[in-house]
Formats: C-alpha cells, structure tokens, sequence
C-alpha cells in the first residue's frame, strides 16, 4: 500500500470510530441506525448525480453488498443488545482482518508476504485482546459473544464482496454512492413501522447528530473503497480495525470511560501490527 493509502484508510478508522460513537449515544438503537443509514442513502443519491451508475459487472456485487451490509447492522445491534460494547465490537471487528485475508486468497489468489500476513495477525490480536478488557467472559456472555463472531463474519464477507465490485465498479464513487443508496433504506422503514406514533418526538432530539453520523459513514467507507483498489483487501481490513483504537480515545475523553491498562497494550500491539503491514 502506498503511504497516501494508509493514511487514507486510518483517517477511515478514525471517521469509523466517530459515527460509531454516534449510534451508540443515541439510545434507541434502532433511531440511530435508520438516521444513518438515511442520511447516508440521501448522501449516495447525492453524489449518484455526479458519478452515475458503476460497471455492470460490479452489479451483482453491489446487491450482496448490500445485503451483507444490513446483515451486520442488524447482528451488531443485536450484539448491543445482548452484550457490553466493550466486548462484542472488538470481537467482531478483530475477528475479520484475517478472514479477509483467508477470503481474499481463495477468490481473488491475493497473496501476502510473511511479514505482512504477520501484521494482520498481530491487528486482529490486538484488537481481540480488548474483549478481556473487562475481565473474562462469563457463560452468560456467550450469546453476545456469539453474536458478535457472527457480525465479524458478516464484515469479512461484504469487504471481501466490495473488494471484487469496487475493482470491476470503474469509478469507486459511483459503487460507494449506490452501496448507500441501496443499503440506506432498510431500518428506516423498520422505525417507521416498529416506533410509528412516537418516531417524530424520537427524531426531534437527535436526528442532527443521526444525519452526521451517516455523513461520517459515507466518507470513512468512501475512503476504504479506495484504497482497497489500492491494496491488497487484508491489509486495508486490517489498518480500517484501529477504529477500535480510537473508539477507546473517543470513549475515554467523550464518555469518560477508562483506558486501562489492557487498552493501552492492545493499542501497543495494533501499533507493532500496523508497523509490519507497512515494511
């Protein structure tokens, strides 16, 4: 990957980080995951004016996209629901570098150099480590922990898909602004039906907050389509998870919740993996 890559996709991580910190303030999940996803899909119409339709043969990649992508929404809100943040995100996010990296060479033949097979290893350690963070996981955790592998395996499987469409897409404006488009609508049409009588008082307080958390969605997952025609897809997945990274930051300095000392190891770790990554 080129230096202007890696950075694009850690300004990704970071702008990840911050829409996630969004849908986890706002308190009625599923509020927060119809604004996103809404005001990412009026973003994509937006810019779909400017870049248009992507190759027909990135088509077939872009529904499952789609289809993988309101999957993991909805998996991770269950993972919420069932489990502490702390915990579940970690797992599904340090879960899917390496099954990028499996699913890549098996589709695709991308193939990576020990020491950069290495450095995706040593990320998705890392960031697994952070599950522990809290102390380890009781039986009654299991569920959650369950759900979150599941989430991990739905992120590997639409990075995988987006690395085949983005290449074939011809323009990764135009596949990222139908992705939106095309992704967007799905739990808004759940609020509407599940939250109907009580949507407009809900949406009053937060539907600001909602709308930039989708704008920040769009752009941190515009960047990453970029720079996986860059890149190879393990690397890109693997250096997108330090969003976990700065999740922590977030929640220390915003939420007030304590790095501690196993946050600041993994942290340490990620960092040695992303140094590997990037010899």
């Amino acid at each position: 990957m080129t230096t202007t890559a890696v950075i694009a996709v850690l300004t990704a991580a970071l702008l990840h980080a911050g829409w996630n910190a969004i849908a986890h303030a706002i308190t009625d999940r599923l509020l927060g995951f119809a604004l996103i996803g809404a005001a990412g899909m009026v973003g994509g119409a937006v810019t779909a004016a400017f870049a248009g339709v992507p190759d027909p043969q990135s088509w077939p990649a872009l529904g499952l996209s789609a289809l993988l992508h309101v999957g993991y929404m909805g998996f991770l809100m269950l993972s919420y629901r069932v489990g502490d943040f702390g915990q579940v995100y970690p797992l599904a996010r340090g879960t899917s570098p390496w099954l990028v990296a499996l699913g890549a060479a098996v589709l695709l033949g991308e193939t990576l150099s020990p020491l950069h097979l290495a450095g995706v290893l040593v990320v998705s350690a890392g960031l697994t480590a952070l599950v522990f963070a809290g102390g380890m996981p009781g039986r009654e955790q299991l569920p959650a922990l369950g759900a979150a592998l599941v989430t991990g395996v739905m992120i590997a499987g639409y990075t995988v898909v987006d690395g085949i469409g983005v290449r074939a897409s011809g323009d990764p404006l135009a596949y990222l602004s139908w992705l939106m488009i095309l992704e967007g609508p799905w739990f808004l049409a759940a609020a509407l039906l599940l939250r109907r009588g009580r949507l407009a008082a809900r949406l009053r307080p937060v539907w600001r907050v909602g709308a930039l958390g989708g704008l920040l969605s769009m752009a941190a997952y515009g960047l990453v389509l970029w720079a996986q025609t860059m890149g190879s897809l393990a690397a890109v997945a693997a250096l997108r998870e330090t969003s976990i990274i700065f999740g922590a930051i977030i929640a220390a300095l915003v939420f007030k919740e304590g790095l501690g000392r196993l946050r600041v190891v993994s942290a340490a770790v990620v960092a040695v993996g992303i140094a590997l990554l990037n010899l």
